[in-house]
């Protein structure tokens, strides 16, 4: 069984919105943080938000006024909207869960999704 899938993706044109989500199963959804990254192409993957424990979250400066993170603990979902997308949005962005909330919960042995596209057109 897959530990995390995500879902949401798609291609929107600047100004729109997309809604990621992010579904943990087994003992991935019991991890205590989780996040999204993303990766342009010809880029590095950068961490763009994580939400831990019952309600910490931490955003990259570069989305923090139009992305929000949050998560159901409940059906195990965790979920990146995405407001007002701009073409340096388009990437895969990736689901991540692990230990803590530093380096966007990516350090130790975190689990990672397959990724999904997001592509924004100008």
């Amino acid at each position: 069984q897959v530990g995390l899938v995500e879902s949401g993706g798609g291609s929107v044109q600047a100004g729109g919105s997309l809604r990621l989500s992010c579904v943990a199963s087994g003992y991935t959804s019991r991890r205590q943080c989780m996040g999204w990254f993303r990766q342009a192409p010809g880029k590095e993957r950068e961490g763009v938000a994580a939400f831990y424990g019952e309600g910490s979250t931490f955003y990259a400066e570069s989305v923090r006024d139009r992305f929000t993170i949050s998560r159901d603990k409940v059906n195990g979902t965790l979920y990146l909207q995405m407001y007002n997308l701009q073409p340096e949005d388009t990437a895969i962005y990736y689901c991540v869960a692990g230990v803590d909330l530093l380096e966007y919960c990516s350090r130790g042995s975190p689990e990672w999704g397959q990724g999904i596209q997001v592509t924004v057109s100008s």
